[in-house]
C-alpha cells in the first residue's frame, strides 16, 4: 500500500545509490516528487564495465546539485573480495558470492556520504522481493542506527515494467531502446568479481539460458582454446598478490584472472539458491577469476595450513557464507569470524601453478617456504627410521577401543 503524506518520515536530504538505470532514475524523480526532499546520488564503480558520466548527465537532467561517483574497485577487491576468499567461502556448495560482497561496501559509502552531507535518509532501488534490500538495510543500520531508509519498490504502486516506463514518459526521464522494446528478457548485475542473470525467462528454472546476450564474461566451451594455458599465481597472508610473476593492484589481479579464465570459459553457473526472505530463486552467474582463486588458494592452504586449522575453517565456511549472503557482512560475528580467518592466513604463502582448459582449472603444482609436507616421512620408499610404522598399531587400537567395547557388549 503507498504511503500517505502524513504517514511519510519528513525527510530534508537522501543519499540515493543511483545507476543512471530506469529503476534509479524513476526513484530519483519519484523522491523529488513523494518527499520534496533534496536528493543526492552515489554512483559506486565497483568494475561493472559501464561508462559513469551518463548517470552523472541524467542526474544534472532533474536538477541535482550534489553527484558522487566514485571509484571503489581497488577497495572493494581488497577489502572485501579477497577478505571473503581467505575462508574459502561458497554458498549452498556453488555459489561465489558476487552480488553479495558488493553490498555491504555500497552502504558504506552511503553512509560516508550521509554522514558527509548531514542527510537524514538514504534510498536504493532493491525490491521488495530480493535478498538486496536486507544487505543494504543491515549494513546502513549497523554503520548509523538512526539512518531513514526509504526503499521505494516498498512504497510505490509501480510494480511492472510499463507502470515505470509509464512513470519514466510522464516526467522525460530518457529510456533505454531495449528498456522501452522489451529486448533485455533477463536482469543483469555486474562488478569485478562476476555478473549475475536472473528474472525474466530465468524464472523457467527448466529452460536454457539464452543464447543471446548472456555470458558477457566467457566463450561457449565449444568456441574455446583447444590448448591448455598454464598460469602461476603468487600467494602472501592468503592473498593473491601476483599472476605469473607479476604483481598487481587487488582489483587488477582479479580482472586480469577474469580475462583468463573466460577465454577458456570458466566460471559458468546456473542455480536455484534459497533466498534469505525465503523464496527459491534462479540466478546464472559469470565469475570467472573467482573459480580460479578458490581453486589456487585452497591449493596453497594444502601445503601450509595445519590439519584440523583447515578442518575448522571448513566447518566454519558455511556459516560464514550465510552471513555474507544475508547481509550481515558488519555484524560482530562475522568481524569475529574474519579475525579467526585471518589469523590462520599469517603462513599461506607460496605459489601455485594451475592449467585452463574448457572450463577446468586444474592444480598442478603448488611450494611454500612454509610447507608442512615433508617427503621423508610421507614416502613409500625407504624414510630411513624418519617414521615408525609400528607406532601405527597403537593409534589404531587406541581409535578403536570404544567401537570393540560397543561391539562386546552387543554379543
Amino acid at each position: 500500500m503507498k504511503k500517505t503524506a502524513s504517514s511519510k518520515p519528513k525527510i530534508k536530504k537522501v543519499v540515493l545509490a543511483y545507476s543512471g538505470g530506469l529503476d534509479t532514475s524513476v526513484i530519483l524523480k519519484w523522491l523529488q516528487d513523494e518527499y520534496d526532499c533534496e536528493v543526492i546520488t552515489f554512483t559506486a564503480d565497483i568494475g561493472q564495465g559501464e561508462e559513469l558520466e551518463p548517470a552523472r548527465k541524467k542526474a544534472q537532467q532533474f536538477g541535482i546539485k550534489k553527484i558522487y561517483i566514485q571509484d571503489l574497485r581497488e577497495e572493494f577487491v581488497r577489502d572485501f573480495v579477497f577478505p571473503m576468499f581467505r575462508a574459502n567461502t561458497v554458498y549452498e556448495g556453488e555459489y561465489l558470492l558476487g552480488t553479495s560482497i558488493a553490498r555491504p561496501l555500497i552502504a558504506k559509502q552511503l553512509i560516508e556520504i550521509a554522514k558527509k552531507e548531514k542527510a537524514d535518509a538514504i534510498s536504493h532501488g532493491a525490491t521488495g522481493k530480493g535478498n538486496d534490500q536486507v544487505r543494504f538495510e543491515l549494513g546502513a543500520y549497523a554503520l548509523m542506527p538512526n539512518i531513514k531508509i526509504i526503499a521505494p519498490w516498498r512504497e510505490w504502486d509501480l510494480l511492472s515494467r510499463d507502470k515505470l516506463l509509464a512513470y519514466a514518459d510522464r516526467h522525460g526521464i530518457p529510456v533505454d531502446y531495449k528498456k522501452r522494446k522489451g529486448e533485455a528478457p533477463f536482469s543483469m548485475d555486474a562488478n569485478l568479481l562476476h555478473i549475475s542473470y536472473e528474472g525474466g525467462v530465468l524464472e523457467d528454472p527448466d529452460r536454457e539460458p539464452p543464447a543471446q546476450g548472456m555470458w558477457r564474461l566467457t566463450v561457449p566451451l565449444e568456441k574455446a582454446p583447444n590448448k591448455p594455458e598454464v598460469i602461476e599465481l603468487d600467494f602472501e597472508r592468503g592473498d593473491l598478490v601476483a599472476i605469473n610473476g607479476k604483481k598487481m593492484k587487488a582489483h587488477e589481479l582479479l580482472a586480469t584472472l577474469n580475462t583468463m579464465g573466460g577465454r577458456h570459459g570458466i566460471g559458468r553457473l546456473d542455480l536455484v539458491e534459497n533466498r534469505y526472505v525465503g523464496m527459491k530463486s534462479r540466478g546464472c552467474y559469470e565469475t570467472p577469476g573467482g573459480t580460479i582463486l578458490l581453486r589456487a588458494h585452497r591449493a596453497i592452504e594444502s601445503l601450509t595450513l595445519d590439519r584440523e586449522v583447515a578442518h575448522l575453517k571448513d566447518d566454519l565456511m558455511p556459516r560464514y557464507a550465510s552471513l555474507v549472503y544475508n547481509g550481515y557482512w558488519w555484524s560482530p560475528e562475522r568481524i569475529a569470524l574474519q579475525t579467526l580467518i585471518d589469523h590462520t592466513q599469517a603462513q599461506v604463502h607460496g605459489r601455485v601453478r594451475l592449467k585452463l582448459y574448457k572450463g577446468t582449472v586444474t592444480v598442478i603444482g603448488r611450494q611454500s617456504k612454509h610447507s608442512l609436507f615433508d617427503a621423508r616421512i610421507s614416502t613409500f620408499d625407504d624414510d630411513g627410521g624418519a617414521y615408525n610404522q609400528a607406532d601405527a598399531g597403537g593409534f589404531i587400537k587406541l581409535n578403536a577401543l570404544r567401537m570393540r567395547i560397543a561391539a562386546t557388549k552387543r554379543k
